[in-house]
């Protein structure tokens, strides 16, 4: 099996790098949400996701991710200024507290826009300037690295029966279509990330097939994100296996993701996006080991 990664460039912006030359990268999730479907509620005060942030970068995060609006399948949409109030104080405490750079996930141009005045530095957007094509005409202008990623239809709706002919074909051929829009709204070519967005839209055959055929985004010349953390196909296969339901932080979901991160990785991965990051960081250590021998 071949497992060295696609040969991408590192990405440098305003005295900050990302170093795949080192391996794949851990991005930690800071949900500030009361209802996204692992640690809902858990980290919505702020003095709570501030040490959730600051714990997740001493456990080696390479990236912090704050969001302040659930993704879930058949999430609820909120506005911006209530995602606005969820995220910008605790993000200007951890970019004054952290020194690794901040991703703020979001679909909107407002959030994103205050979320690079209080610190943040990556742009990622589950709707790939779909949903808000002004957000492409703010990340050029400040010239930030992006995360484009794949998602059928939105959070409402993504899981409604998601049917492909050609799964691997559509993927890729959005993905680069996406990438191709961001370029001709003067987004940097070399600061696009794209994610094949595991459980926005797919089965958990569509989920196990894009792990497995990862090694293909190769083709599209951008480093891969893979964010798989505890998701609904890891409980179902667990349920299959048990016979019983698994909540997203029971013991056995968190080696199920240990697990398929693992895959992830064998397969070309250069970010996985994890909400255990201690957890991560030796998978990530046996892996590349793995990789390169």
């Amino acid at each position: 099996m071949n497992t060295a990664k696609a040969n991408v460039t590192n990405i440098e912006w305003d005295g900050r790098c990302l170093d795949f030359d080192k391996g794949a990268l851990v991005m930690g999730i800071l949900n500030v949400t009361p209802d996204s479907f692992s640690d809902g509620g858990d980290f919505f005060s702020p003095d709570a996701a501030v040490a959730q942030g600051e714990k997740l970068v001493e456990d080696g995060a390479a990236i912090l991710d704050i969001g302040g609006e659930s993704t879930r399948p058949f999430a609820d949409d909120i506005s911006g200024e209530e995602e606005t109030r969820r995220v910008i104080p605790v993000l200007e405490k951890l970019a004054a507290r952290v020194n690794v750079p901040i991703s703020i996930d979001t679909t909107k141009t407002s959030v994103a826009r205050r979320a690079l005045d209080a610190g943040a530095s990556i742009m990622n957007d589950v709707g790939a300037f779909r949903l808000d094509p002004d957000l492409a005409d703010l990340a050029a202008a400040r010239d930030v690295p992006v995360i484009l990623m794949h998602m059928k239809g939105v959070p409402r709706t993504m899981q409604v029966d998601p049917h492909y002919d050609d799964l691997l074909a559509e993927i890729k051929g959005f993905l680069a279509e996406r990438i191709e829009f961001a370029v001709s709204r003067g987004v940097d070519r070399d600061k696009i990330i794209v994610d094949p967005g595991i459980g926005f839209g797919k089965t958990v055959a569509h989920n196990l097939e894009l792990i497995r055929r990862l090694r293909e985004f190769d083709e599209l010349d951008a480093p891969v994100l893979v964010g798989l953390s505890r998701k609904a196909f890891i409980r179902n296969l667990l349920k299959d296996r048990y016979g019983k339901e698994f909540h997203p932080q029971d013991p056995e979901v968190e080696t199920g993701t240990q697990a398929a991160l693992s895959a992830t990785i064998m397969n070309g991965a250069h970010i996985v996006r994890v909400h255990d990051v201690a957890n991560t960081i030796p998978t990530v250590a046996i892996c590349e080991a793995l990789r390169k021998l």
